[in-house]
């Protein structure tokens, strides 16, 4: 005689993690019912704001769903993987929130040195660094400029330039902080 199923609720993590795979919608509501409230909390405790843990929150499971393959389960558990992504983003929302208070600071000062501004003048100096950073990027050898232009003009973590690349992660670290060091050194006057 066969067993009857076994209900949703009653799934182990990996069972629940096998059906999100199969995008099956019941089993994501399972385990967000089952981890939602801890992925929550954590979210609210780095970021002490109820907006913004609701969101990180929604987006830590919406990634699970839609990048299944993101979790390993032989490297953990999946409340773990759910905790380091939920630090994770909410890290990146402190990150980026500090950013705009920056943008908005910089701005407030920008503000009130405004009836000063003169945008023919403003526009020359951007002229003249860019000039000069053009110019020491040029004092680079290729594979150190081509190596930060990949990290900033492209957005790639050093690990993804190895991987690119073909070349051991160590090397890429200490030829982009030499590399920056040389640029420091031609651009110290503007700095």
């Amino acid at each position: 005689m066969d067993s009857p199923p076994t209900a949703p609720e009653q799934l182990t993590d990996l069972e629940l993690f096998l059906a999100i795979q199969a995008q099956q919608v019941k089993a994501l509501d399972v385990l967000y019912d089952r981890y939602g409230k801890l992925v929550y909390s954590l979210a609210f405790r780095i970021l002490n704001n109820i907006e913004e843990a609701e969101e990180v929150t929604q987006e830590t499971f919406l990634r699970l769903w839609q990048r299944s393959n993101l979790y390993q389960p032989n490297r953990g558990s999946l409340s773990g993987f759910l905790i380091t992504m939920t630090r994770s983003r909410s890290l990146d929302r402190l990150r980026s929130r500090s950013a705009a208070q920056a943008k908005i600071q910089r701005f407030g000062i920008f503000s009130q040195g405004a009836s000063d501004y003169n945008p023919a003048l403003e526009f020359a100096m951007v002229q003249e660094r860019s000039h000069r950073v053009h110019k020491a990027l040029q004092q680079l050898s290729s594979a150190d400029r081509q190596l930060l232009e990949t990290a900033y003009y492209e957005g790639l973590s050093q690990s993804e330039i190895a991987k690119r690349h073909g070349i051991p992660l160590g090397t890429v670290k200490s030829c982009a902080r030499q590399a920056l060091k040389k640029l420091r050194a031609e651009l110290a006057p503007l700095i």
